[in-house]
């Protein structure tokens, strides 16, 4: 049946590997992030055997199916936790990231009840405008809190994000005043914190141009060891020994005509509200794929093995290539296979209409 994901564990692990030990070399540790490839289990176990620290995600239910298949797996939970769903962080999660004293308070509650403990990574907002403090005097407030008048949550460290809302590059200035509020800290509790965590995906740049400030001992990384895209095509600084083909789309052609490049009649909106814009090139041949936005997300996030074949466009549930004269005979049932961006993974590997195959 398709469509079909296939999720290749030997290329996920070498992914994984590569980043764990250019970390390494620096005095990095890895949190391999999941939650782009939905918690699948053979990516977790694959990027825990190349080394990572902890597992983690933003989905409790993808951090509870991940603990109850790897039992020994530290997990991370990556989104700011919600009041309600604070009795399964401490069953499920060994760390949190955090942001409001309020939910720790809570987490040291339900931590006394369950007669557990959890460690927590308080989150400095140094401009790219997610979660974390703004004020370096309240982290610093709340980091002595949890060290002195908490008896079961424990103070891990201390981490930030850049990149992912607000766009903002992680650089040696604005990850040198995270290690600068890491040492405050550590002065004021008497002891190292065990974790100054520098970001995710966006931050490995500075670790391939050996431009990581010393301190930043800690990343949570997920598209740079799972579709391995970002890095290498947007910062130009690939990490070596990585391929970008861990997780291969194939999907099935239902159609094959020869049509106009450009619609008849009077333009309006499409299904998604938008008004798009059309070339006239002509006549040409083009195939019907049985794969959607409604699986994938955007069709630019997909890249055709087959260099021969253009990605023309998609409706929810189709998507639209165009074959030149260099292409080879491709009749119906046969499949097309693509390379995906990390997008079109967060889609396809939550779609239940995509097969996903683990090799």
């Amino acid at each position: 049946m398709y469509p079909r994901l296939y999720v290749h564990k030997d290329r996920t692990y070498n992914n994984a590997k590569a980043v764990v030990s250019l970390c390494a070399e620096q005095g990095i540790d890895v949190t391999g992030v999941v939650k782009g490839c939905s918690g699948n289990i053979a990516a977790s176990k694959a990027v825990l055997k190349a080394g990572v620290k902890q597992v983690g995600s933003s989905r409790m239910s993808q951090i509870e199916a991940i603990k109850k298949e790897i039992p020994d797996a530290k997990t991370l939970m990556l989104r700011i936790p919600m009041i309600s769903e604070i009795e399964k962080l401490v069953t499920f999660c060994d760390y949190s990231l955090q942001s409001e004293y309020e939910i720790i308070e809570l987490v040291e509650h339900e931590c006394h009840n369950q007669g557990k403990t959890h460690d927590v990574i308080l989150m400095m907002d140094l401009g790219d405008l997610r979660e974390g403090y703004m004020n370096e005097e309240e982290i610093i407030s709340v980091a002595a809190k949890v060290e002195n008048d908490m008896k079961y949550v424990k103070l891990a460290g201390i981490g930030t994000n850049v990149g992912c809302y607000g766009s903002v590059k992680a650089t040696p200035d604005n990850l040198g005043k995270l290690v600068a509020i890491a040492y405050k800290i550590e002065a004021l509790i008497g002891r190292k914190l065990d974790i100054v965590s520098g970001g995710a995906t966006s931050s490995l740049p500075l670790v391939v141009g050996g431009e990581m400030p010393k301190g930043i001992n800690h990343l949570r990384i997920g598209e740079g060891l799972l579709t391995c895209r970002e890095v290498s095509e947007f910062y130009h600084s690939p990490v070596v020994g990585q391929t970008t083909d861990a997780f291969i789309l194939e999907a099935e052609i239902v159609e094959i005509k020869t049509k106009p490049t450009y619609p008849i009649g009077e333009l309006a909106y499409d299904a998604f509200g938008n008004k798009p814009s059309f070339e006239d090139r002509g006549i040409k041949k083009r195939m019907l794929l049985a794969v959607g936005r409604q699986d994938f997300g955007q069709h630019e996030k997909l890249v055709s093995l087959d260099e021969t074949i253009e990605i023309i466009g998609s409706s929810s549930d189709h998507l639209i290539v165009e074959v030149s004269e260099q292409s080879k005979s491709y009749k119906l049932g046969d499949t097309i296979s693509f390379e995906i961006m990390y997008p079109a993974m967060l889609y396809l590997t939550e779609s239940p209409d995509v097969f996903k195959v683990v090799v």
